[in-house]
């Protein structure tokens, strides 16, 4: 079953495009990693798969709604963390839960319970009541994944997660992507380390605004002869023609 869809997506700024004629699915419970250089479109092509940004032509169903006509239900059924941190510093841990967990739609009660839960299962209850600001790094990066799952949506989108965070701290985080992966919510990341392409189903690597190939690591490293990820994606961006 597919959560995504696009069919010829595009998107111009001008005479400038960013997104040129994207076509590909992405199925329930899958982790799919979404790559290319800076300037590749890949930011672009996520805020309109998230409906924050409407396309200029063609088409993208995410979650079984239009992106271009129905982007607040679209909203209604994904999770997003940002590659800058999202949550509010100068509030506490659990009243960050119960922030974004109301914003989402649960209830109080609701929001309580599973408050509770998700702060067992971070070993972190002895923290609910530190302000965000104190916490490490590593520590607000699984705060905002757990936040961002919290209301168990279809898809949850990560852009570049695990920036600036250490290599023990990131294979952490990757753990957690796995439980959310098992529980059928399809995860769409976006990364700058290659090792971690690696740990995704399939990836799809963007080049000039299009995707360049679309296949499991294994097979793209098989395709292009390389040893890893990092070889397949140094292949592909000495094609590039943005700066």
């Amino acid at each position: 079953m597919n959560v995504i869809t696009t069919e010829l997506l595009t998107k111009r700024f001008g005479t400038f495009t960013a997104v040129d004629r994207v076509t590909f699915e992405v199925r329930r419970g899958e982790i799919f990693g979404f790559l290319g250089a800076n300037g590749a479109g890949k930011t672009t092509a996520m805020r309109i798969l998230c409906g924050l940004s409407k396309p200029t032509s063609g088409k993208a169903i995410v979650a079984g709604h239009d992106v271009a006509t129905h982007p607040d239900h679209v909203k209604r059924h994904i999770g997003y963390m940002s590659q800058k941190f999202s949550l509010y510093e100068d509030l506490k841990v659990w009243e960050n839960i119960r922030l974004y967990a109301g914003i989402y739609g649960m209830r109080p009660a609701e929001i309580k319970a599973k408050s509770a839960i998700l702060l067992r299962q971070l070993e972190f209850e002895d923290g609910r009541d530190k302000l965000v600001r104190s916490l490490p790094l590593g520590w607000k990066q699984k705060l905002a994944f757990s936040v961002a799952v919290f209301h168990e949506p279809r898809i949850v989108f990560l852009d570049e997660p695990t920036g600036g965070v250490d290599p023990v701290t990131r294979r952490q985080f990757w753990e957690l992507i796995y439980q959310v992966a098992d529980r059928g919510i399809t995860v769409f990341v976006t990364t700058h380390y290659m090792d971690e392409a690696e740990y995704c189903d399939r990836v799809s690597i963007m080049v000039d605004g299009r995707v360049e190939v679309l296949d499991s690591p294994e097979q793209l490293k098989k395709r292009f002869r390389a040893t890893s990820m990092e070889e397949v994606f140094r292949h592909l961006a000495r094609g590039t023609t943005r700066s």
